[in-house]
């Protein structure tokens, strides 16, 4: 009888191995970056850990032996939901290993375009000394944090450091620790005009896709901050371009576009008001070790005893 198989598609620590083949003796495990480790091993992997687009037309092959498909991402909006779906694929993301280099990313950013550091960095290239006209402080500001997961959970409890007012958003309008005031998702228009900074850490789907426009600016405050770390197309971003150059907003700091990398014509690069980073407020030493050890190998155990993941099991009908 074929021995089961486990597929990971990146590279792991030796003592991440050793721990997952702790739980699954009697399999094989496969796992390295490269393609060539494992594209002859997919069609008989009952289990993948980490998706890449190559995989698409194997796992989706009749003769496919899997059965449950864990992201190495927390956004699983690039991967075929419906056929997956289809074919009664379990779908596990990486929701929750973010929470801490992304809420300091926010804090970063607001901190950032608050004090006017980026401004300063750019100073120090020219060695100019200037003031810059800076007055402003986080400190006793309202921020609004639409989609309070695991990230925006972080992020309220930071807040809350600063002596900030927080109010949240999210699909189901639970309250939530640190969260002042929760609002369900469709009172975002209630909410954007108290803030003073708007925070966005919402999944893509088929409901957030362009949830911000030209209409949810004009909502905001003139001295507003925009923050967006959740997806790119969650916001139109001519829009935003054109919030910004009006003064409709008072800045951006954007870790996320419709279009990555972000074109080098795009007017966001040359705008003051506008920090960017290119799609790295996940990015961590802790990585690999909080997937494996927080969300792997416990839906591992789960799953050996004949039960679904626990963790962050994919909703196919929400898309997260």
């Amino acid at each position: 009888m074929a021995m089961r198989k486990l597929v990971v598609t990146h590279n792991l620590e030796q003592n991440l191995l050793d721990q997952i083949k702790q739980i699954i003796p009697d399999w094989e495990l496969i796992a390295g970056k490269d393609k060539e480790v494992w594209q002859n091993h997919v069609k008989d992997a009952e289990i993948i850990a980490g998706w890449k687009q190559s995989l698409k037309d194997d796992c989706l092959a009749p003769e496919s032996k899997l059965k449950w498909l864990q992201s190495w991402s927390a956004g699983v909006n690039s991967m075929p939901l419906e056929e997956l779906e289809a074919k009664d694929i379990l779908l596990t993301s990486a929701n929750g290993v973010h929470a801490f280099p992304i809420s300091e990313t926010i804090f970063a950013l607001m901190l950032g375009l608050t004090r006017k550091i980026h401004t300063y960095v750019k100073n120090q290239q020219t060695k100019t000394w200037h003031h810059a006209n800076m007055n402003l402080e986080l400190h006793e500001k309202t921020v609004g944090i639409i989609g309070v997961g695991a990230i925006g959970k972080e992020a309220a409890k930071i807040a809350k450091a600063f002596g900030m007012k927080v109010l949240g958003v999210r699909h189901s309008g639970m309250p939530e620790e640190f969260v002042d005031e929760m609002y369900s998702s469709d009172q975002l228009d209630l909410v954007l005009p108290n803030c003073d900074y708007v925070v966005v850490t919402l999944p893509l789907t088929k409901k957030t896709r362009q949830l911000f426009g030209a209409k949810q600016f004009k909502k905001m405050k003139s001295s507003a901050f925009f923050i967006n770390i959740g997806r790119g197309e969650i916001v139109v971003e001519a829009d935003l371009v054109q919030a910004l150059k009006e003064g409709t907003i008072a800045g951006a700091g954007l870790d996320v576009f419709e279009k990555e990398p972000l074109s080098p014509d795009s007017p966001l690069w040359e705008m003051e008001n506008v920090i960017i980073t290119p799609h790295t407020s996940g990015s961590t030493e802790h990585y690999n070790k909080r997937v494996v050890e927080n969300i792997l190998i416990p839906n591992l155990r789960d799953y050996l005893s004949g039960k679904k993941p626990s963790k962050n099991l994919v909703d196919f009908s929400k898309g997260y």
